[in-house]
């Protein structure tokens, strides 16, 4: 099955549910760390709080989900330029975005100070650092998918549920991100065709499909709230039906003005993962320093906002700068077999 035919509408070139639903989970990410970060220095809860928990069963799952999609096109390509592609792209950002992030934090506000750095570098390139772990992640999930295309997907989804299953916990981010991830990228990847057409057959059926998104929400807050979503192949479960819940409300949204701006913060996800930490963080700190906003949960909100539309400002200044570096891969920063530029998407 051809992609597009069951992908429309599309602009330029990219599908609209895909960029939505991605604009969807970078904004829930950007929530969850805003959430909880103005939660945890204020000491008490607000009224964003049960969002974030209702998302948390399938908010990174769809994220993995939806970066598999499109792998299909490029698997099979040479192992220089896959890499590139798919290992050095990823690895670029990374390592800059954790320097720029160890530079504030440990630099700047640590303990150990300046000094503190090239260790703190060093541990960043074997343990995750912060939030940046989804982009380490992506590179060995990219990999270990090429490596494995022979096998058959069925038995690779198997394998990848039985890890999630198992909810493995050994304190390496890589590792245990690892066993609770690969089966949703890797079902993106080797379901891409299915969940397309499924897609489609969501635009064809707008009324089957709220009906249907009104119970999957009304079970999975009922799980969430008693407790339940975090037990084995319950979360599995949860993942995989938030997953195509997101996919179904993004096919739904398609085509319509009021999804532009989900469809904006899509195209631009990685723009806002990369840089979101900042502004969430200087925004929380002068709101509750200040203590212009007396409700926690409103306070969540603008910091959500601030770190959702202040990497995209940021972006917005530094393209065609001296600081496009920030957003968009040098050409030294590429194998010798790739040219040109590799933006951060």
């Amino acid at each position: 099955m051809s992609f597009q035919a069951a992908t429309v509408p599309s602009h330029g070139g990219r599908v609209d549910w895909v960029d939505i639903a991605k604009g969807f989970c970078i904004i829930m990410v950007v929530m969850m760390h805003s959430t909880l970060g103005v939660e945890k220095a204020a000491g008490v809860d607000g009224w964003m709080h049960p969002l974030v928990e209702f998302a948390r069963p399938f908010r990174m799952p769809d994220f993995f989900l939806v970066a598999g999609l499109f792998l299909a096109r490029r698997i099979d390509r040479p192992w220089p330029e896959y890499m590139d592609r798919k290992v050095l792209h990823f690895a670029y950002f990374y390592v800059l975005w954790m320097a720029i992030q160890i530079f504030l934090k440990t630099g700047l506000n640590g303990d150990g100070g300046f000094r503190a750095i090239p260790g703190d570098l060093l541990f960043g390139l074997v343990q995750p650092y912060g939030t940046l772990w989804f982009i380490y992640l992506l590179p060995v999930f990219f990999v270990v998918t090429k490596c494995v295309r022979r096998v058959p997907p069925a038995i690779v989804l198997v394998i990848g549920a039985l890890l999630q299953v198992a909810q493995v916990e050994t304190g390496w981010i890589v590792a245990d991100e690892f066993a609770s991830r690969f089966v949703f990228f890797y079902a993106g990847y080797a379901l891409a065709p299915w969940i397309f057409s499924f897609a489609s057959r969501v635009r064809e059926n707008p009324r089957i499909a709220l009906g249907g998104l009104i119970l999957w929400a009304l079970l999975n807050g009922w799980l969430v709230a008693e407790g339940l979503a975090d037990l084995p192949v319950v979360s599995l479960a949860l993942a995989g039906l938030g997953a195509m819940a997101v996919v179904s409300g993004s096919a739904l949204l398609a085509g319509t003005f009021a999804a532009r701006p989900l469809r904006y913060c899509g195209e631009n996800s990685i723009v806002i993962y990369l840089a979101f930490f900042l502004p969430m963080a200087v925004t929380r700190i002068v709101l509750l320093k200040l203590e212009l906003v007396p409700d926690i949960g409103t306070v969540s909100l603008i910091v959500t906002a601030a770190g959702v539309v202040g990497p995209l400002i940021l972006y917005r200044i530094v393209r065609g700068t001296w600081f496009g570096f920030l957003f968009r891969r040098p050409g030294w920063a590429r194998h010798r077999a790739a040219r040109g530029l590799a933006p951060a998407e």
